[in-house]
């Protein structure tokens, strides 16, 4: 309340009151000022308190939280970490199974490699000696020692032990591939050789040597080329005198005979004939495995070996209505032994005319080829299929087509006919295609100047 002089009415009013009164009066109106500041700071407390406890509140909630986030995530981990620890478990579990077996697999193949009946040595990827095996070391009469101390050895040292001297003849120095030679070490020891790279995913593993007795095969082939060359003499001498015997009939030399019986006689010596070119080329098999096969080498001209040969195929030729062609060129003279020499080529012309149907033609051609002389026959006759090619020059072979064809033969010619050739230092291949032809031929090396 305010006075009109502008002054508050408790003012005025004390203005009128004795001082001991006003003294407790503003003593009082102190202590309600005071009262009313506690009262205020009170409730600032108060609001404060409610606040810090709120704030405690939710920092409880948020640590309980918290925990019990956190304990959740220690027990995923604990779990997580029981399921590793039982995973890992099984993964050792695991490899303790397979290192077994690998060692079981690894225990197998030593075994089998122990025991193997051929001689084995493993050479790594820098081709140094890792494994022998006890049958190489019998094979070469290598000492169980030495075989330990060559274990780590590149192989041209290896190879310099002097019980392996007749592999070092075959290997050389330098370990290269080879898919088959034969060593012989004496009359009753031979032994096959076989070099051959080990590759794995991650590229070349090593190189495996195997080593193969074939003391017993060639014991046996020894025997049978013994008995067909006996059998074989044995057989020629009355075979030929049947022929002659034959041949005299044919000639009216022992009397006159009729139509019919000259036709029989004719088959007859047909057929004996067919047995005598058999014996002979068993003989000529037989000479070659024997290594006395070539012994009487001259200089001849194959282009007049060659001429004479074909006048006598003329009349076979035009009978069968084959064209025959033969084609020459300068060609230097060889040393050979004629005879040998002459059946190649005979060999080579007959199969053509064999295998030739009626109205094809046979080329032969001679020619220099890289030095040498070079003799050619070609036909557009059955051919040869491609799956039977790398067998033609072996003995008995004859390729399923020609069989069909029921042409007449043995399966020597080609293989007496190489190991001629070969025998004289040349090279002897063909090419040809089923039911398209073949082209045979051989190269032989010029003879020496001063020969």
């Amino acid at each position: 309340m305010v006075d009109p002089s502008g002054g508050k009415l408790s003012d005025l009013l004390l203005s009128d009151v004795p001082p001991v009164l006003r003294s407790r009066d503003q003593e009082f109106h102190e202590i309600q000022e005071a009262k009313e500041r506690l009262e205020e700071e009170k409730n600032i407390l108060q609001i404060k308190f409610n606040a810090k406890t709120k704030a405690l509140q939710d920092l409880e909630q948020s640590m309980e939280q918290e925990i019990q986030n956190r304990t959740r995530e220690l027990k995923e981990k604990v779990k997580d970490s029981e399921n590793s620890r039982v995973a890992l478990m099984n993964m050792l579990e695991d490899i303790e199974e397979l290192r077994q077996r690998e060692e079981n697999e690894k225990e197998k193949t030593l075994a089998i490699i122990t025991h193997l009946v051929d001689g084995l040595v493993f050479f790594d990827a820098l081709d140094r000696v890792s494994l022998i095996n006890p049958r190489m070391e019998s094979f070469f009469n290598l000492g169980r020692e030495d075989a330990q101390k060559s274990i780590g050895k590149k192989f041209s040292d290896f190879i310099k032990i002097p019980a392996l001297s007749p592999l070092a003849d075959v290997l050389g120095a330098a370990l290269k591939d080879i898919s088959r030679e034969e060593i012989i070490i004496d009359k009753n020891k031979a032994f096959e050789v076989s070099v051959s790279a080990v590759s794995g995913q991650r590229g070349k593993i090593g190189t495996i040597l195997i080593i193969h007795d074939i003391s017993r095969e060639k014991m046996v082939e020894k025997m049978k080329t013994e008995f067909v060359s006996i059998a074989a003499h044995q057989l020629r001498t009355p075979i030929s005198a049947i022929k002659w015997t034959i041949r005299m009939l044919l000639d009216g030399d022992l009397g006159a005979i009729n139509e019919e019986q000259r036709e029989f006689l004719d088959k007859t010596y047909k057929s004996n004939e067919r047995m005598i070119n058999l014996i002979n080329d068993l003989l000529n098999v037989t000479r070659i495995e024997e290594g006395r096969y070539l012994y009487n080498m001259e200089i001849a001209d194959v282009e007049n070996v060659v001429a004479g040969l074909i006048s006598g195929y003329e009349d076979i030729a035009r009978r069968k209505n084959l064209k025959m062609i033969f084609e020459k060129s300068p060609a230097p003279p060889v040393k050979v032994d004629l005879e040998k020499i002459k059946l190649v080529i005979s060999n080579l012309i007959e199969n053509a005319l064999k295998y030739t149907p009626a109205s094809g033609k046979i080329s032969i051609s001679v020619n220099e080829d890289n030095g040498g002389a070079a003799v050619r026959v070609r036909d557009t006759g059955i051919g040869i299929p491609s799956d039977q090619q790398d067998r033609i020059f072996t003995k008995y072979f004859r390729s399923p087509n020609a069989v069909k064809a029921e042409t007449e033969g043995t399966g020597l010619g080609l293989f007496i006919a190489k190991n001629i050739v070969e025998g004289h230092g040349g090279q002897i291949g063909f090419s040809s295609e089923d039911g398209k032809g073949s082209s045979f031929y051989f190269i032989l090396p010029p003879a020496s100047p001063k020969e």
